[in-house]
């Protein structure tokens, strides 16, 4: 109860002659103005509603309250999925000269707060990458259940290809350093004919590729190895040696889907392996061949990079550590 008549005695005043709301103020008009069965009251009322948001609150409570969250140190923190097409932008890291998804976010977050925020990922998605359910979280000082907050940064972000699907609060959480698995799809479109529908979102390739073979080579890619062959030279992690979990390869007509998870991923590394996967395709690489390039650790052992149209990001887990492998990557490097 107390809360409640707090709550009551803030948003307690009127809207003055100049249109804006005063907090416990009378601001009484002329008396040529109150007349006409209240009218005045009624436009009071709307311009209280349209300075505040969609529960009535008055904008400048709502500015006072975070201000109030903000200067304590309270905050709530948000967890996020977002969908979005990497064609646009140059990865998902904020940059200063080129866009970012996660700079777009930012901005959108901004403009319906006024709060300068950090979303932290699951993942730093590469330029052109995709993603299907991105993990991400940030901190708010400004009171905003899910379901507003949602569409408020959805229209913002309009007409960008990025999308929130769903919110949660989730106190002490961490998109990236909480995160156990990460899980990549990669799209090759087998198939003479141009691609329409699917152009920019997989990689054509004309030639047949033999995925049963393709499938077979990726398992001497599964287990901790020293992957720096399919290590971009740009990477900027502290080591090469990473725990592969799991590199399926499955055709479903002229569609061949490659399927990569772990705990973290090098640059560049699922679009390497993959390019040499689709060597093994047509024949130009045995399965040896491609045990030679890994064991070579040497980046010029590396037969191709696929390009980055065909990559989507499509999970991210948490909680329990898959028990396939008991090696846990160095968490500084997620």
């Amino acid at each position: 109860m107390d809360a409640d008549r707090r709550r009551t005695a803030e948003d307690s005043g009127s809207v003055g002659r100049d249109g804006a709301f005063h907090p416990g103020r009378d601001c009484r008009w002329p008396a040529d103005h109150r007349h006409r069965g209240g009218r005045v009251a009624a436009d009071a009322g709307a311009a209280r509603r349209q300075a505040g948001n969609a529960d009535g609150r008055p904008a400048q409570w709502l500015a006072a309250a975070a201000g109030n969250r903000r200067r304590s140190g309270v905050t709530t923190r948000f967890r996020i999925t977002v969908e979005f097409d990497g064609r646009p932008y140059a990865g998902w890291q904020r940059q200063d000269n080129a866009p970012s998804v996660q700079g777009a976010i930012e901005a959108a977050i901004h403009a319906i707060s006024g709060e300068t925020v950090q979303v932290h990922g699951a993942g730093r998605t590469d330029a052109g990458v995709h993603a299907a359910a991105m993990v991400a979280h940030f901190d708010l000082a400004r009171p905003f259940t899910p379901f507003r907050l949602v569409e408020a940064i959805n229209g913002r972000l309009r007409p960008q290809p990025i999308a929130v699907l769903d919110c949660v609060e989730a106190p002490g959480f961490h998109a990236r350093f909480d995160c156990t698995g990460r899980a990549y799809r990669y799209t090759i479109i087998n198939r003479r004919a141009p691609l329409t529908v699917q152009r920019g979102l997989a990689w054509q390739v004309p030639a047949l590729l033999d995925a049963d073979a393709m499938a077979a080579a990726a398992q001497l890619l599964v287990g901790r190895h020293d992957f720096t062959t399919f290590r971009s030279t740009a990477c900027q992690s502290a080591s090469p040696i990473k725990t592969l979990d799991r590199l399926d390869v499955a055709r479903d007509g002229e569609l061949i889907s490659v399927v990569a998870e772990a705990r973290s991923f090098l640059h560049h590394q699922v679009r390497s392996m993959v390019g040499c996967l689709k060597l093994v395709g047509q024949g130009r690489w045995s399965a040896a061949t491609l045990a030679s390039a890994l064991a070579a650790c040497d980046r010029r052992a590396l037969g191709l990079n696929a390009p980055a149209d065909g990559l989507t990001f499509i999970s991210a887990r948490y909680g329990q550590v898959s028990d396939r492998f008991t090696i846990i990557d160095d968490r500084s490097e997620l």
